[in-house]
């Protein structure tokens, strides 16, 4: 409470009160932002909005004040208000954009201006910025150096040319990675793909990112009407910031960019980058980015058509008569569409093992996915589970991805890793999944499955820069045979009571089942969008999937066998739905049959 006026936090999850905020800032000349919450002033007993802002993290966005409120102090309460909030959460860094007639509010509040453009400007109120320029000037060198800022996402045959050619042209080159995590992959693999993609050139430094280059913090819009308008004024803030504070840091004179011939926002930052910095004493160096003979038509089966991936369409790859730039774009319509051997082809070749495991991750996602599953966890449902969730096993595959990266590198190689090499790996996943989901088994039976099938991709590949089937099973076994015969499991008493294998037995045996029948039938109905429906249910009427064996029996195996069979020669959603009930009833869960579902995918996108 302050005097005749109170402060009121409003919960915009209710559409009248978003809609409310949103009118409030569009009358004010301000663009509606996410934010985790909003707080306004009212005067006493009134319902009509004064002043707002809005707090994204560390970040205070929407920040407007009514003409009637100017000089009264409360948009200062305000600010103070959300600044309390941004600590309260473990903020000692508090950063906004706002308009420059509201610059004073903040700098009597203790907040300084890192970088200005006509309509903004970026303020901070604590060290963060001095912080990271202290950490780039450990990393100057001497002699003439350049930057190239880039989002590697992932990192490319292009990424790698526009580097080695900059790095031609100066005596020491930086590479700073962008730190926003809302690209594909994460900050940390892009920055890891750079650096083993860049580790053999000597006047080559990989930096760390930070949120002031090429940021959601850098890149403010919510306050300008026009996006035409808002672009230029995000790229004038970024690179003023640029210029100011990390260039001086690191010593560089020279700022390096690909040429832009397929993103128009590209192209503009490159445009503006050449009018502004050479102003500042930078100059800016244009490379040609790297061009290959556009891919045939049926050079990749399909990769040109359109898809159906599980339900969703995926869109056709464009057409080209000539050369194409090679780009990061390019590779992830190709694992979107599912065809590794074309993302590869213009993948650096110290991406690999990173493609690989965001493919495995996502058949991890195809499987769970996959709606409606009988006695499965899926966005319907929990299944015959009473201890997870959807929420849960999306969590376990977050866990898992770190360690499928890790797996992947550890088989590129021209020798097949050891048992212990992959064993330490496959324990710390294990241990982070159980971490993740508070001691749920959610993953482990396709942790063994899908690690030794990524360390046998990455290792054929790496040999003979494809992955054929008979090679890619040769090395399935080689490394199922050196892990020892569970002991006290479930899989043991199943193999015991009554005679079947278990998923090391059905490894060392390279999955015959998977390779001769899943897997065809799998690669045929592709474009089908209940393909990933169907292929269970032809998993299910042919494997001998020892969760059900543990939890109903022979004889309920071969109800189950008989009703999958059934239901794929009729095929329809509402049989599956009538099946999900009865599993359910009867407490089945067919993980084992969801494990195999998710390496048949896997497992068609590497050939």
């Amino acid at each position: 409470m302050c005097g005749e006026f109170e402060i009121r936090e409003l919960p915009l999850m209710l559409k009248s009160v978003h809609d409310k905020v949103e009118a409030f800032l569009k009358a004010n000349g301000l663009r509606m932002e996410k934010v985790d919450e909003y707080a306004a002033v009212y005067a006493l007993g009134e319902e009509e909005i004064l002043a707002g802002g809005g707090l994204a993290g560390d970040t205070i966005k929407c920040v407007a004040v009514c003409d009637a409120l100017r000089g009264s102090g409360m948009g200062a309460k305000l600010i103070s208000y959300l600044v309390c909030k941004a600590a309260a959460k473990g903020h000692s860094s508090v950063k906004v954009f706002t308009k420059p007639d509201n610059q004073s509010i903040f700098t009597s509040l203790g907040f300084k201006a890192l970088a200005a453009s006509p309509h903004a400007v970026f303020m901070e109120n604590g060290s963060e910025l001095d912080d990271y320029c202290r950490q780039l000037r450990v990393l100057r060198r001497e002699g003439t150096c350049g930057i190239i800022v880039m989002n590697a996402n992932p990192f490319t045959k292009g990424h790698r040319y526009v580097v080695e050619q900059s790095a031609k042209r100066v005596d020491h080159l930086y590479v700073m990675v962008v730190r926003e995590d809302q690209s594909r992959f994460s900050y940390e693999e892009r920055r890891a793909m750079v650096t083993y993609g860049c580790s053999d050139l000597k006047n080559v430094t990989v930096c760390d990112g930070s949120r002031y280059a090429v940021s959601a913090d850098t890149f403010p819009t919510y306050f300008l009407k026009r996006i035409d308008d808002a672009t230029d004024e995000q790229i004038i803030l970024d690179l003023n910031l640029f210029a100011r504070h990390l260039a001086p840091a690191l010593g560089a004179s020279v700022r390096f960019v690909g040429s832009e011939p397929i993103d128009e926002l590209t192209r503009r930052y490159n445009q503006l980058m050449q009018e502004m910095l050479p102003e500042q004493g930078i100059a800016v160096v244009e490379i040609e980015r790297l061009r290959l003979p556009s891919l045939e038509k049926d050079t990749f089966g399909s990769a040109r058509s359109p898809l159906q991936v599980m339900g969703q369409h995926v869109p056709a790859l464009p057409e080209s008569d000539g050369d194409e730039v090679v780009s990061a774009s390019r590779v992830r319509q190709y694992v979107d569409a599912r065809r590794f051997l074309a993302a590869a082809s213009i993948a650096y070749p110290t991406t690999i093992p990173f493609i690989i495991a965001e493919l495995a991750t996502e058949a991890l996602h195809d499987e769970i996915d996959t709606t409606p599953k009988p006695g499965l966890v899926d966005k319907a449902d929990n299944g015959a589970h009473d201890d997870m969730d959807y929420p849960m096993m999306y969590r376990s595959i977050r866990a898992l991805r770190p360690y499928f990266v890790r797996l992947a590198r550890c088989g590129f190689q021209s020798a097949l890793p050891s048992f212990g090499e992959i064993n330490a790996i496959g324990l710390e996943a294990e241990q982070a999944m159980f971490h993740s989901t508070h001691g749920v088994n959610t993953y482990k039976g396709a942790l063994f499955s899908m690690g030794l099938a990524i360390v046998a991709a990455a290792h054929t590949y790496f040999n003979t820069q494809t992955i054929e089937h008979d090679a890619l099973r040769r090395d399935i076994a080689a490394l199922a045979v050196q892990f020892p015969v569970a002991k006290g499991t479930h899989g043991e008493e199943v193999l015991a009571c009554h005679q079947v294998a278990g998923a090391r037995a059905c490894a060392c045996e390279a999955y015959p089942k998977l390779f001769e029948v899943w897997l065809p039938f799998f690669a045929s109905h592709f474009s089908d969008p209940y393909c990933f429906h169907k292929t269970l249910l032809l998993i299910m009427s042919t494997l001998d999937d020892t969760n059900l064996f543990y939890r109903g029996g022979a004889q309920a195996v071969e109800r189950i066998r008989a009703r999958s069979a059934a239901l794929l020669d009729d095929f329809s959603i509402e049989g599956l739905e009538q099946f999900n009930r009865q599993m359910i009833s009867d407490h089945l869960s067919p993980g084992g049959s969801a494990d195999m579902l998710s390496l048949t995918s896997f497992i068609h996108s590497l050939h």
